[in-house]
């Protein structure tokens, strides 16, 4: 996946709500100089109006179509949360999580990200395998087969 870096990798992570979590990925887009720290704010937004939830213990958090301004160079974070974190709505269920993909694309280029993430993901056992992973070059190994 071209817009994989290390730098944008996180793993071990904790968060008690899923705001806190796409907070968390969102800052290693900024870190990165992938986007302005505003976007952060149009990917909760997002998550508000339709859940970033797919299901197979992911969720892929991107900005409203408004928070496309705010998108400097299309990129991909990826936090691990080995824990798991709660991204349902209602008490009652449990949509867990363990890893989070976090997307800012130019052009239209994260509908692809989102795309190829979400096959990848389809098969439950590529998930485990990034929710397990030690470093972010096994991550982005695993990635690799992607593209």
């Amino acid at each position: 996946m071209k817009a994989l870096d290390a730098n944008t990798i996180a793993l071990g992570q904790t968060a008690k709500t899923k705001e806190e979590a796409i907070r968390q990925v969102g800052q290693l887009l900024v870190d990165n100089g992938n986007v302005e720290p505003e976007y952060i704010d149009s990917m909760i937004a997002r998550n508000r109006d339709v859940s970033v939830y797919m299901g197979n213990f992911i969720a892929i958090p991107h900005g409203q179509e408004d928070g496309m301004k705010y998108i400097k160079k299309t990129g991909i974070a990826i936090a691990q949360y080995p824990w798991g974190v709660d991204f349902s709505d209602d008490p009652a269920e449990e949509n867990l999580v363990t890893v989070v993909f976090g997307i800012a694309g130019l052009n239209g280029e994260h509908l692809q990200l989102l795309s190829k993430i979400a096959l990848y993901c389809s098969d439950v056992e590529n998930v485990q395998k990034l929710a397990d992973a030690q470093s972010a070059q096994e991550v982005i190994n695993l990635l690799k087969e992607v593209d």
